[in-house]
């Protein structure tokens, strides 16, 4: 199984992500490869692009990018595509996340996000706080 992480997360924790999930995801029964968007379709890739492609592969995603669970026809691509998909929110609609809020929310989900990428059916969508993995769809 892979899971990409979009280019408004920062390449090095993509990498980072894959280098910690390779042996504990063997160890947990969930493994999973975790890839980064812009280097397997480019910087700036559009989500029309990538998200078939995503759907192709019987990927998922992680993502900051709410717009694509706002806008009907991103919803309906990645519904069709059968792709899985992370939104990764702050505090509020106002809040950036840094790099390590991003790492503590990711880790403390982890092991959530590598068993719904394992055992749902796609397509699906969760929405990722610090204080809850919540399905939406």
């Amino acid at each position: 199984m892979i899971i990409y992480m979009d280019e408004n997360i920062p390449k090095h924790l993509a990498e980072g992500f894959h280098i910690l999930q390779n042996p504990e995801g063997i160890k947990s029964g969930y493994p999973l490869k975790v890839k980064y968007i812009p280097t397997d379709f480019g910087k700036g890739a559009l989500d029309k692009d990538w998200i078939p492609k995503l759907g192709e592969l019987k990927a998922c995603v992680i993502t900051r990018d709410l717009n694509i669970n706002r806008r009907k026809h991103e919803i309906e691509l990645y519904k069709k595509s059968e792709i899985g998909v992370f939104f990764l929110k702050g505090a509020s609609k106002k809040a950036g996340l840094s790099v390590w809020e991003m790492v503590k929310i990711l880790s403390k989900h982890w092991n959530d996000i590598s068993k719904a990428v394992h055992e749902n059916n796609r397509p699906f969508a969760y929405e990722v706080t610090y204080r809850k993995l919540k399905r939406i769809s």
